[in-house]
């Protein structure tokens, strides 16, 4: 593909496979089966209007089932797409998100996970419980980490000990993270499966009504930051954390769907656990993956944004509260250059304009 002519605010690249169906049969008809959603925080604020287009006008047209697998806000995007509006509901959890309030610059772990659920309960609504438990096509995967063995302690010290054992154990390899962690996944009830996902004894808990706020928590309950879910209905054990304990931006290069994997992201590198963050050998190049979809913001749309940068956790500490709103809305109006080119792409006449083609 010819770079000279990538849209300007959003990257894409795919695998041959999936050049070659999109190419074909363009977005709509293309044959997605699953779909990613990082850990990350604040930063999915500058996806959340391209969330829009998504859910408005590629998900709905899908034909068969679709697996949303996802960590921390993650899981939060993919519940607001399973609804029945998910534009409207994308932009209820965008607003409760960009004007979050808290009783002082350094709140409690347990004001900062009540006013996470707030959130959850304002985006979802009273009925969206159900509705994404019951959805006939969008099968949610909710990835949480259930703490185990010395990993056990809920605060204070004995966290503190677990997560540094932790942090040295995957520092030498990413298997003994193992030793502290395993993966449970919340699942629709017709998912026998979630896709990249060795490892970590995967177990498979069934999504439900009573588990869907609990677990959506625990996907995003950051250890020190929030509180973990000690335990969540129909699953045993506990504590729950924050699934990018694990799956932070997922590994993709084990049990691949057979259908089109299609993964907006923050940006074009993926870190596979939260630990590895720090770990740059961790962090491949672009990955190679035949029936991935790989979207994120451009280096040009980037460097145009305040700071140059996309929101994120650290705001909170080195902003005022009225700088880092102003910051998030400027993020978020400019995102919506994303969701207009994204919306150009899916429905224009060269699916494949500006696309980059990896492998």
């Amino acid at each position: 593909m010819n770079n000279s002519d990538m849209t300007p605010a959003i990257s894409i690249y795919m695998g041959r496979k999936a050049a070659a169906l999109i190419g074909e049969k363009g977005w709509r008809s293309a044959p997605f089966e699953t779909l990613i959603g990082a850990s990350g925080g604040p930063k999915w604020l500058i996806l959340s209007e391209m969330d829009r287009v998504l859910g408005a006008e590629l998900l709905s047209q899908c034909d068969g089932p679709v697996t949303l697998m996802g960590s921390s806000i993650g899981t939060w995007r993919h519940a607001c797409l399973s609804l029945p509006d998910p534009s409207a509901a994308i932009l209820r959890l965008q607003r409760a998100y960009l004007y979050q309030e808290y009783s002082c610059a350094r709140p409690t772990a347990k004001e900062v996970s009540h006013v996470a659920e707030q959130m959850l309960r304002e985006a979802l609504g009273t009925e969206g419980p159900q509705q994404i438990v019951e959805h006939p096509a969008l099968r949610n995967a909710i990835i949480t980490a259930r703490a185990k063995g010395i990993a056990r302690g809920q605060n204070g010290v004995p966290l503190a000990m677990a997560m540094a054992a932790a942090t040295l154990g995957n520092t030498i390899n990413r298997k003994a993270l193992g030793l502290f962690f395993e993966r449970v996944a919340f699942c629709h009830r017709h998912l026998d499966e979630v896709p990249f996902s060795e490892g970590f004894n995967t177990q498979l808990i069934p999504l439900s009504e009573l588990n869907l706020i609990s677990s959506l928590k625990a996907s995003g309950a950051i250890p020190f930051l929030m509180q973990c879910e000690p335990a969540i209905s129909g699953a045993a054990g506990g504590p729950f954390w924050d699934g990018g304990i694990i799956d932070y931006h997922f590994t993709l290069d084990n049990h691949q769907p057979s259908g089109l994997v299609l993964y907006p992201h923050f940006r074009d590198r993926l870190t596979p656990g939260w630990f590895d963050k720090m770990l740059r050998w961790r962090k491949p190049a672009k990955p190679v993956v035949d029936n991935l979809v790989l979207m994120c913001p451009s280096d040009t749309f980037l460097a145009q944004l305040p700071y140059a940068k996309i929101p994120d956790r650290s705001d909170f500490r080195v902003m005022s509260a009225s700088e880092r709103v102003a910051y998030w809305e400027t993020c978020v109006h400019e995102s919506g250059r994303m969701a207009e080119a994204f919306y150009d792409l899916i429905t224009g006449d060269d699916p494949l304009r500006g696309v980059t083609v990896l492998g």
